[in-house]
């Protein structure tokens, strides 16, 4: 069970921090909803908010679904995870559609599984009682509209499922599968003129739900990711074949920030605990932007942001790089990334690179993430059609 919990937490950095440090990481439960499930943002440091829509829009900002230029789109992506610790059986397989019902509205679902590989369970004595396979998934549907020509919303609903200890031989454990339901609001926001030059701008707040459990005291329950996402984007046309978008997003996770423990007075750590643990759902959305233990300062750490530029010829070929930044005290994320894409006709293939930072002990374990993106832009083939078939 150890190890499976590590490779949850895993997404963070594991970085060599001293006991001085003012370490204090905003921690959840299914933090595999907040890894990238998308190529062509991974490519751009994880920039997703305000970017121009594809099928992979409601990973970020359902509200840019509508201002799709397809009618039918289906994505697709494969992301190994933890590469560079030697996992080779840790991924996050995504997909999602839409599908326009007219020029104002949208219909969209996806899909994100994440498969923690396979884990060896040991009591607490260290015996090995056998091996399984604990797995995530979270599964969503989603409606969005324009509310005019340059504005739209969206709304989504998602099940999650939390199964930690997926295959383990019954040994009497307390533990059990975790369920939670939560949903997305967007809106996004284009000013771009006919030949795409201009400025987008959106917000998002994502996963806005109940707690999840994995044993049945329900005072044993944790957060999850519930995510505050801004982002601006801006597109420069050179000529008829030549464009460069650049962005930025910031995030910032609406739950409660860990006390500070005294680590000397054991009862006022555990009231402090049980008041983190117990806090009400909606009241910790509002008190999150102002909880942190060391006040204001701290709680500006807490903000995230993906710096990333696209560069696009022809609508064919395309190319990105980016940089995602989160402060040392609050998981120490930082990683430049590389990404390139290339469209034909319905088809559309992204890859994205995060470029190795760190060395030895202070090595990014996510060096080397490498995402592979399908995207089939179905619209297309009826479109064909419709020019080819013959005029009775």
């Amino acid at each position: 069970m150890v190890v499976t919990l590590f490779l949850v937490a895993g997404f963070t950095s594991l970085k060599a921090q001293t006991d001085s440090d003012p370490i204090n990481v905003v921690t959840t439960a299914v933090p595999f909803l907040r890894i990238s499930p998308d190529a062509r943002a991974g490519g751009m440091g994880d920039l997703g908010v305000a970017t121009n829509p594809d099928a992979n829009a409601s990973f970020w900002n359902l509200a840019k679904t509508p201002f799709n230029k397809s009618e039918l789109g289906l994505g697709l992506t494969y992301t190994p995870w933890l590469k560079d610790l030697g996992l080779n059986d840790v991924y996050l397989l995504s997909f999602a559609g839409y599908t326009k019902l007219d020029e104002q509205q949208a219909l969209s679902a996806s899909i994100r599984y994440f498969s923690l590989g396979n884990i060896q369970f040991t009591d607490g004595n260290g015996n090995d009682f056998g091996s399984g396979r604990p797995r995530e998934f979270g599964i969503d549907a989603g409606y969005s509209r324009k509310l005019s020509d340059n504005m739209g919303i969206g709304i989504a609903l998602r099940f999650i499922h939390s199964n930690l200890v997926g295959g383990a031989p019954d040994q009497g454990s307390a533990y059990q599968a975790g369920n939670a339901v939560a949903g997305d609001i967007s809106f996004f926001y284009t000013g771009a003129d006919e030949s795409g030059q201009g400025w987008n701008f959106g917000a998002a707040i994502t996963n806005l739900g109940s707690k999840i459990g994995y044993t049945r005291d329900a005072t044993q329950k944790d957060f999850i990711p519930t995510n505050l996402g801004l982002g601006a984007a801006y597109t420069k046309v050179f000529d008829e074949t030549s464009k460069l978008m650049f962005g930025l997003d910031v995030h910032k996770l609406m739950v409660p920030t860990p006390p500070d423990l005294s680590k000397t007075d054991d009862t006022q750590d555990s009231v402090l605990i049980s008041n983190y643990r117990n806090k009400g759902v909606v009241s910790s959305w509002l008190s999150s932007f102002g909880d942190a233990p060391g006040g204001f300062s701290e709680e500006l750490k807490e903000f995230q942001f993906s710096l990333g530029t696209e560069y696009s010829y022809n609508d064919q070929f395309f190319a990105r790089a980016g940089y995602f930044y989160e402060n040392k005290d609050k998981g120490n994320r930082k990683y430049f990334t590389l990404g390139v894409g290339i469209k034909y006709n319905v088809f559309g293939l992204n890859f994205s690179y995060l470029v190795p930072t760190g060395a030895g002990i202070n090595r990014n374990p996510l060096s080397n993430t490498l995402r592979f993106g399908l995207i089939l832009d179905m619209a297309d083939i009826s479109s064909s059609s419709e020019e080819t078939a013959p005029v009775n």
